[in-house]
Order: C-alpha cells, then structure tokens, then sequence
C-alpha cells in the first residue's frame, strides 16, 4: 500500500508486504516487495514519542532518508538533505510523501538527538547484521576502541568512546558499545561479549584486554582468545618472556626440554617490508593459572623501508588458549595480523569516507546513532565485494533505487 505524509508502512505476519514504485526494486503481480526482516520492517518497530498531529515524515522514512545518503557519499545532514530534496520523486512516489520538500537538515539532527533512542536503534541494527550469512560463519571476533574527535565538548579532555566487536574481513560490526568516563573498555567488552554466542568463536585484542575475567568468560562459553600480554599483566608477561629467554648453557648439563615452533610472513607494501617470526609453545599450559591457558608466544616484528632502514623493530609477547593441535604458529601470526584489520576496515572507513572524525558532533546520543549508521552502511556497500568505499557510494549516487533494494530485502537475500 502506499503510506501518507502521517503514515507508515504496515509489516504484519503475513510474508510480504506492498507498495507501487516506477524504479527498479524487487517487484511481483502486486507491486515493490517490502520483505517482513528487512530492514525498514525493523526501523517501524523504534518508538517514535513525537505528537501524531501534524506529523509530516514518519520516522522510518527519516532514518532511510539517512543512510541513503551515507550509501551515496553524503556524511553531514546538510548535504544529506539536499541529496534527498534532489531526489524528491523518488521518495514521493516510494511512500507517497506529499510534501513539497523533503525534511530539512535541521530535522534530521532534530530526530537524532531527541526522538531516536540509540538503545533501540542499535538493537535494531545489530539484529540485522547478525542475520547476514557472514555473520553466522565468521569465526573471528576482533575487540576494539574508537574516541569520535568530533564529539568532545569545549573543555573537556575526551570525546564519545566505543568499543566493537569486529568481524575481520566481513564489514560487519556485531557490537558497539559506549564507554563511560568513569570506566574503561574492560567492563564493556565483558558485557558485549556475554550477548553473543561465543561458541568456537576466536577472539583476539590488544593489550588492555588480557583479563583474567574475560578469558575465563569467553573459555566458559566455548569460545577461545589470543591476547597479548604487556605490563598491565607484569607477572604473565615475565613468565613468558623468561620461557623465551636465551638459554645459559652450563658445561656437562644438557640443555632443558623445548617444544618452540616457529612460522614467518613477509609483506612489501607503501613503501615497507614487514618481516614477522612468530615462536610458540605449550610449556607453560601446565604451570600457569591463567584461565584456559594453552599456548604462549613470542612475535619479533621488524620494519624496514625498501632501502634497508629500520622503521620499527620490536618483540611482543601472547598467550591463547587454543591448543597446539588447533593453532599452529602460522595460523596464530594470522589471527594477529587480522585483528588489525578493525583499524582498516572499519575504524578509517568511518573515518575517511564516512568522516566521522570530522564530524563535529558534540551531542553524544547523536554522535552514537551516527556511528551506528555508519557501521551499518560499511556492511551494506562491502556487501557487494567492492573494498572501494568511494566506488560503492558513486554507484548508490546513480542508482537509489537499488539502495532501497538493500533496506528492503531481508538479510538472507542481500
């Protein structure tokens, strides 16, 4: 059916339902398909506490008003609102909207910062991007924080600060979460980490994650870590730098038992070689008290330009709890390098082509339901297997309508 300027869309419990459209979207006998598990099905469900009297724009078509824009390059409500008044026909004839103009940037800064509450938003989105089939596949979870430049105050020393719980190499962004001031990242990857099912699921992170409470919490749930162990964990960064240790050979005494394997990778890229040689072993699995413990590690990792300059040469220390039958030293040094693909792929995407940082945000609510969109707008273009964001968002620039395809299909037909 087509919605008035005071309506929505109506989902029910039926499989499908129905609107007219002249663009090329998934059409049958009846017309446009609007799947039940799509995604504007999902954003019908956010309460909207505005006065149903002189409503002109639901709430749904705003927030697809939104990330039509992100998909076609716009990262600010001004220029998402001059994208969306240019394409006014397309919204007029997708849901009937009978106003001469499409809401203003002001509208849309308006609904984020007083209407949308980010709690349903982002359970809204992150339900969706856990129905992609990448998702129920994907193995690896990667932890990580990002402060939002944009959203600090005059005055104080941070801005917002979110943590995710990453899929290296899908886009897709399972959990984000706010970190209070008052806290740190610790408590709030925990609470990620207990809402999802960890079951053969890796998960790796920097530092500040090697937490006894953590590790216990994601081995009880069937899953396993790779960590990395530093000063914020003295005792167990000294044990396994010790097992690594040069050995002090006496003269008549043997030389003490050793397991240590050994994997090296090699990459030339921007001007650097990267040489990484990863050392593992069991030995202390059964000494230590770290819960799960199986393997430690030991990764020398040296940078040189293509003169033979050394950029970077330092020794870091780990830990995992999958065992040697589980991970060899090649597949470790994966895990590693893979977990720093959050950085490439999702924290500089949001960054250099969804200009997050630049976005001078200072209302937090609205900053988070931002990143939110932009998280989801990352796994919508990497859906097509284009890593050139740019590319991905000229393309939805010419065709809208086959963005409307990705908010109106359900997960399992993206």
């Amino acid at each position: 059916m087509i919605c008035g300027d005071e309506t929505q869309i109506k989902t029910t419990k039926v499989k499908m339902d129905y609107s007219t459209f002249t663009f090329e979207l998934d059409r049958d006998a009846d017309g446009v398909v609007i799947e039940v598990a799509s995604l504007y099905a999902r954003l019908e469900s956010l309460t909207d506490t505005r006065d149903r009297r002189g409503l002109r724009y639901p709430l749904p078509l705003i927030l697809v008003a939104l990330v039509l824009g992100k998909l076609a390059g716009e990262d600010k409500p001004e220029g998402i609102a001059a994208w969306a008044q240019l394409r006014h026909h397309l919204f007029r004839q997708a849901f009937g909207v009978t106003q001469p103009r499409m809401p203003h940037a002001n509208t849309y800064r308006r609904i984020l910062q007083t209407i949308v509450r980010v709690d349903e938003l982002a359970a809204v989105v992150d339900g969706f991007l856990a129905e992609l089939p990448e998702a129920s596949t994907a193995q690896h979870y990667a932890l990580d924080g990002k402060t939002l430049r944009g959203s600090r105050p005059s005055g104080e020393r941070s801005g917002l600060h979110l943590l995710a719980v990453y899929l290296p190499g899908t886009g897709l962004t399972l959990r984000q979460l706010a970190v209070a001031e008052e806290t740190n990242e610790i408590p709030v990857a925990q609470h990620a980490l207990k809402s999802l099912d960890l079951q053969g699921k890796i998960v790796t992170g920097d530092a500040l994650h090697t937490q006894r409470e953590t590790s216990a919490l994601i081995v009880e749930a069937g899953g396993d870590y790779v960590w990395l162990a530093k000063d914020n964990q003295a005792r167990l960064h000294q044990d396994i730098a010790q097992l690594f240790a040069p050995e002090v050979y006496v003269p008549g005494f043997s030389p003490g038992p050793s397991d240590f394997r050994t994997a090296q990778q090699v990459n030339k890229g921007h001007g650097r070689i990267e040489k990484r040689r990863l050392t593992v072993s069991s030995l202390l699995a059964e000494s230590s008290d770290w819960p799960g413990l199986a393997q430690v590690f030991h990764l020398h990792r040296l940078i040189t330009n293509l003169h033979g300059e050394v950029l970077r040469d330092e020794v870091v220390y780990g830990l995992t709890s999958l065992t040697a039958a589980e991970a060899d030293p090649r597949e470790l040094l994966t895990f590693q390098r893979r977990h720093w693909a959050i950085e490439s792929e999702l924290h500089y995407r949001r960054d250099v082509s969804l200009g997050e940082d630049a976005c001078r945000c200072q209302h937090r609510p609205m900053a988070q339901a931002l990143a939110i969109l932009n998280n989801l707008v990352i796994a919508l273009l990497l859906r097509q297997h284009n890593p050139n964001m740019p590319q991905a968002q000229r393309f939805y620039n010419a065709h809208p309508d086959r963005a409307l395809n990705l908010l109106f299909r359900a997960p399992a037909r993206l």
